[in-house]
């Protein structure tokens, strides 16, 4: 009921945005019937979820907001924060553990592994029961990339490896495997894949080629087989680790080139996505590599310089940011849960993601509500992340 309630605001608020009339007097009129009209739909649609009738003022104030504004102007500041993280959890039906952490945290989104996976019916079952009665509706996410990232390869059909699609020459294949992935995905109630990786010449297979305009290329096919499915994308792993030699699940390493090498190879297909694409409908995933041409002393994930300052002011993206899983080695072995999660906010992160251990979450999230409560963190911030966010989850209500 509450899902529904969100997907309505948004319906009835987009209803006023695009009135139109013949000259200002009618204009006026018209607004203020259609103000009028909206005005009594919320407070039908609060009456009918139990909360109380706005007041006059407040209620013009609320129909002349932005859908997201009026979310968000609803939202305490627990909610908002829950909703900047995203888990992983712990079994294949909704258990008490896993309703715990997301009413008690709010948690926003979930990353679901094999661990949670047993057949097709199985993990539709699981994710209509999380979604339901949602207040807002949740992301449902999974690594289904291809090759050797794969899930429930016994009952899915599994993708070739991004390198074998891209030896193929053709990019049309690109299209049609993130097409079909998409499809399967959405069937069981995912609503987030992540993938397509973006970075160029990765040494295991997961990269379409070593040449970055053919990885551009591809990459922009597999956008579009996954908007064309409707299922949000999420290019990976920024901004760009194809020189990695350490995993990052197990330890960080510094990346040691010049400005000019990430212009002309790693930053190309992230530039041509973001600069061609609704940035509303993919997210970007951030890497735990250091850079030395950007952030010598700071992780990607933690870093202003590579998360605000390129990422968010020099490419221009104006979508999701998250961060690769805050429990790899890469990060987790040099800092605490609340001092990664919060310095991860700080740098620019919109959602942060902790894919094992509720411990470790729960410490993520009362570090930002910590954070916050003592002004190093503003509520300005933690809303600017958070509408994001909700602009991209109001795609789910239509």
């Amino acid at each position: 009921m509450k899902i529904k309630i969100f997907g309505l605001i948004i319906i009835l608020v987009t209803m006023i945005s695009c009135g139109c009339s013949l000259d200002e007097t009618t204009h006026a009129n018209s607004n203020n019937s259609k103000t009028e009209e909206t005005i009594k739909n919320i407070n039908a649609i609060r009456e009918d979820s139990g909360a109380p009738p706005l007041s006059d003022e407040k209620s013009v104030d609320v129909a002349k907001k932005d859908p997201v504004e009026e979310v968000l102007s609803q939202m305490t500041l627990e909610e908002k924060i829950g909703q900047m993280i995203m888990i992983g959890v712990h079994g294949t039906i909704l258990n008490d553990d896993i309703n715990w952490m997301l009413n008690q945290y709010h948690i926003g989104g979930i990353i679901l592994f094999d661990r949670n996976m047993e057949n097709k019916a199985q993990v539709k079952a699981l994710t209509d029961a999380l979604q339901t009665d949602r207040k807002i509706p949740l992301f449902f996410a999974v690594d289904e990339e291809g090759g050797r990232v794969s899930r429930m390869a016994h009952d899915l059909t599994p993708p070739l490896s991004q390198k074998e699609i891209g030896s193929t020459g053709d990019s049309a294949q690109a299209y049609n495997s993130a097409n079909a992935i998409a499809q399967e995905l959405k069937n069981m109630g995912f609503n987030v894949n992540f993938a397509p990786v973006a970075d160029v010449g990765t040494p295991d297979m997961r990269s379409f080629s070593d040449d970055a305009n053919v990885v551009a290329e591809f990459v922009s096919q597999a956008a579009k087989g996954y908007e064309d499915a409707g299922i949000f994308y999420c290019l990976k792993h920024f901004p760009g680790i194809g020189l990695w030699n350490i995993d990052s699940h197990k330890d960080i390493e510094t990346i040691n080139c010049d400005r000019n090498t990430f212009d002309t190879i790693d930053l190309v297909p992230f530039k041509k996505i973001i600069s061609e694409n609704d940035n509303s409908k993919f997210m970007v995933m951030v890497s735990h590599y250091k850079y030395t041409a950007f952030d010598a002393e700071n992780s990607a994930t933690l870093s202003p310089a590579v998360m605000t300052d390129l990422l968010r002011n020099e490419l221009g993206f104006k979508g999701v940011v998250i961060t690769d899983d805050l429990n790899m080695g890469a990060v987790s072995k040099y800092h605490d849960e609340k001092s990664l999660s919060v310095a991860s906010v700080k740098a620019g992160a919109d959602i942060i993601l902790s894919c094992h251990e509720y411990e470790k979450q729960r410490k993520m999230y009362e570090g930002i509500l910590d954070a916050v409560k003592s002004g190093e963190i503003s509520e300005d911030r933690i809303n600017d992340s958070v509408r994001r966010v909700l602009k991209m989850k109001s795609a789910l209500m239509k």
